[in-house]
C-alpha cells in the first residue's frame, strides 16, 4: 500500500488529466499506483489483477504505467529519493555500483576496430 508520506512525494509528479477525457472517469491515481505495485510484487501478469481489489483493471494499471514512465515520474522520484536519503547519510556510497542501464554511452566515442565476420557465405564458384 502506499501510504501518505509517500504519496504526499508522488503525487505533485503526476501529469494532469485533460478537463474533458474521453470515456468513463479515470481511475483515482492513488489507486492505479497501487495495482502497479501489487502486479509487480506479486509477479502476476496484468490480466490476473484481481478487480475486487478496487484498482483498476490490469489493462488501466498497466496503460498508466507507461504513460507515467514516459512523463517521467519515476525518474523524477527515484532522484528525490536518493537526495533525500543522501542528505540524512543513509546511503554508503562506497558501496554503490554502475551499470550501463543508469549511464549514457559517451557520444562521439571512438569506434571499436572492425571485425572479421563470421557470418557464412556463399561457396566460391568453381565453373
Amino acid at each position: 500500500m502506499v501510504d501518505d508520506e509517500l504519496w504526499a512525494r508522488i503525487e505533485p509528479l503526476l501529469p494532469a488529466w485533460p478537463e474533458r477525457s474521453p470515456g468513463p472517469r479515470p481511475v483515482d491515481d492513488r489507486l492505479c499506483l497501487q495495482g502497479i505495485l501489487f502486479v509487480l510484487y506479486t509477479g502476476i501478469t496484468w490480466q490476473q489483477l484481481p478487480p475486487e481489489l478496487g484498482f483498476g483493471s490490469g489493462q488501466t494499471c498497466w496503460r498508466r504505467l507507461g504513460r507515467r514512465q514516459k512523463a517521467g515520474v519515476f525518474e523524477a522520484l527515484h532522484r528525490i529519493l536518493l537526495a533525500e536519503l543522501n542528505a540524512a547519510g543513509l546511503i554508503d556510497w562506497t558501496r554503490a555500483r554502475v551499470d550501463a542501464s543508469h549511464v549514457r554511452a559517451k557520444k562521439g566515442a571512438r569506434q571499436p576496430a572492425r571485425r572479421r565476420s563470421t557470418a557464412a557465405r556463399p561457396a566460391a564458384n568453381t565453373t
